[in-house]
């Protein structure tokens, strides 16, 4: 019998479940049986992707922006509480898994109770230095207490230069199990002709979304061009529908996303890591809105501005003449990784 991998991605946005689709894929191709474990619309996305696989829920963090990106830490020192009870139940559900599901291995996508003492666990993240402002260091002390209880940690980036992650994903003597695994994404670059001269790309937890979303669609009403808007709203079935010079879409699966991406001329979308993944192994042209007050995506839109890939602006500042800016970047440059997925699952068969 084959051996079965629990998935575990967490739920929020949807680049963490999204980036463990190439994971997938890779466990099925190794003779590996996954089982996908998570809750909302990242548990939707990827039991669409994968419908002949198991897929389980678990507890949900419940994680929500407040409206104003300056409370974001005080909302999330005010749900820490019901956070961690979160992660108690997600633990008690994975014991459970483990007992019923017959689970050989886990693999955590920054879902912090999906472990296990005595099965191979792996937990991955882009952030071994947490960013949050002055309390940075507790939260990154935080993060990497939380990382010692697993076996291993994949960082999807590259060791050296050129990286993705920065300082997140690069720390000095550090004494956890890390492992660089170089950047995951589910798209390949498909030499196509432009048929969009915008697409937008949106995802991540409400209310932020929806916020941006509403302005987005006012300011490209008056847009010159063809608009394809993915609104990354994970429902039962997809919908289409046309406004003028707009094609908006609630959600994409991984093939029309692919085609469409490679068919678009300029990506405006969050700043998110898993984001970047995907625009840089296409090469794309592309102009960032980071989530108001998410440390990690204002710190990534910064550092791609500053390595001249990609510029970006406040959402409060969004307005079409900020796309002017883009003539003077060079755009996301495509990366070549070779991913040893047999080597890093070699974990797997035996602890």
């Amino acid at each position: 019998m084959t051996k079965r991998i629990l998935i575990a991605p967490l739920n929020w946005g949807l680049g963490h479940a999204t980036r463990c689709i190439p994971i997938i894929k890779a466990l099925l191709q190794n003779n590996y049986t996954p089982t996908i474990a998570s809750d909302g619309d990242a548990l939707l996305l990827l039991a669409k992707e994968f419908p002949d696989l198991e897929a389980l829920e678990l507890p949900s963090y419940n994680i929500r922006y407040p409206k104003k990106g300056a409370l974001l830490k005080l909302k999330l020192l005010n749900d820490a509480p019901h956070i961690l009870k979160a992660i108690g139940e997600e633990q008690k559900a994975v014991r459970t898994l483990i007992k019923t599901q017959r689970i050989d291995g886990i693999i955590s996508d920054s879902r912090f109770g999906a472990y296990h003492e005595t099965l191979p666990s792996v937990f991955i993240t882009h952030q071994l230095k947490v960013l949050s402002g002055n309390t940075t260091w507790f939260s990154t002390k935080i993060h990497e207490n939380t990382i010692r209880r697993f076996d291993e940690c994949w960082i999807p980036d590259s060791f050296g230069q050129p990286n993705l992650s920065g300082e997140m994903g690069h720390i000095d003597n550090s004494r956890l199990n890390l492992k660089y695994i170089g950047p995951l994404s589910r798209f390949h670059k498909i030499l196509m002709d432009p048929i969009y001269d915008v697409m937008i790309l949106l995802s991540g937890p409400e209310p932020q979304r929806e916020i941006l979303e509403k302005k987005l669609l006012e300011q490209f009403k008056s847009f010159k061009g063809k608009v394809l808007f993915v609104r990354g709203v994970m429902e039962k079935e997809q919908t289409v529908h046309t406004s003028k010079n707009l094609t908006i879409y609630n959600f994409m699966a991984t093939n029309l996303l692919e085609k469409s991406l490679n068919e678009s001329r300029l990506i405006v979308a969050r700043s998110g890591y898993t984001t970047l993944m995907d625009l840089a192994k296409l090469g794309k042209k592309a102009f960032f809105i980071p989530t108001p007050g998410q440390f990690e995506q204002e710190y990534l839109a910064r550092k791609m501005e500053a390595d001249q890939a990609a510029p970006f602006c406040r959402q409060d500042d969004f307005t079409l003449e900020q796309l002017k800016r883009i003539e003077e970047f060079k755009g996301l440059e495509t990366f070549h990784y070779n991913h040893d997925f047999k080597s890093l699952f070699h974990l797997f068969e035996g602890k």
